[in-house]
């Protein structure tokens, strides 16, 4: 909408709110409330403190602050906030390399890859790298292996996405399941459309997001960097740039 778009000419209005909470988290901090209410009426504090406290934990971690999603047609942005722990070719999983009768897929050669593992204490909520439509949504029973570790792209329980623009350029993403997370809640559902930095689901407490670039396209972040979901931009596509970093 004309009204939310900003620009780095100083177009757009910005002020700090306190995050909202999405849906999906209000039902646990009510369910926490309420038990904390009840064992401070039958004056157990040992038990109500901490279930106070859990509360605030809960409301901390279903946050779901608002995004500026920079705008234009080449830019792919992070689909989680958190760590970049690998960047690597790998070939993508078969539930987004092989076609269906709604899209061809990514194909068997190997595409880079790039990994994002989220913390409890990063936000939770996860959003589309591109503007299209949503042709996929597989979900895999599995482990609850260390999100950090690479095998958990094939073991850990998990969810791949395929999103196609309307000129065909489609990406691929994976939410994996950690030591413990327990759920992948989708939004969106094959068929639907979404924008890029939309959001597309959540995966609850603790986990990663695996997204696979295009062939020819490399990401212009590195190793260690941290990334904002709807705000960082990962690559832009048809670039393949050398980007080195230094620690400090």
């Amino acid at each position: 909408m004309p009204a939310n778009l900003t620009d780095n000419r100083g177009r757009g209005e910005a002020s700090w709110q306190w995050p909202s909470v999405h849906p999906e988290g209000r039902k646990f901090a009510l369910i926490a409330g309420a038990a904390s209410l009840g064992a401070a009426l039958m004056a157990w504090e040992t038990i109500a403190w901490p279930l106070a406290v859990l509360v605030l934990g809960i409301l901390a971690f279903f946050r779901d602050p608002p995004r500026v999603t920079p705008q234009g047609d080449n830019l792919i942005v992070a689909p989680a906030d958190g760590l970049i722990t690998l960047i690597k070719k790998v070939a993508p999983p078969a539930e987004l390399a092989n076609g269906d009768g709604t899209s061809p897929g990514l194909g068997d050669a190997p595409l880079t890859r790039i990994s994002i593992f989220m913390s409890v204490f990063d936000v939770h909520i996860n959003r589309s790298p591109i503007s299209g439509t949503v042709r996929r949504v597989a979900y895999i029973p599995g482990r609850f292996l260390n999100a950090d570790l690479d095998k958990a792209s094939d073991e850990n329980e998990r969810q791949h996405w395929l999103v196609e623009r309307g000129d065909g350029v489609a990406i691929g993403f994976t939410q994996i399941a950690g030591l413990v997370a327990r759920r992948i809640v989708p939004f969106l559902k094959p068929g639907d459309p979404v924008v890029s930095g939309g959001r597309v689901g959540l995966i609850r407490f603790g986990s990663r997001v695996d997204v696979f670039l295009p062939e020819g396209t490399e990401p212009v972040v590195l190793i260690g960097q941290k990334t904002i979901a709807g705000e960082t931009v990962l690559a832009q596509l048809g670039d393949q740039p050398l980007i080195e970093g230094r620690r400090q």
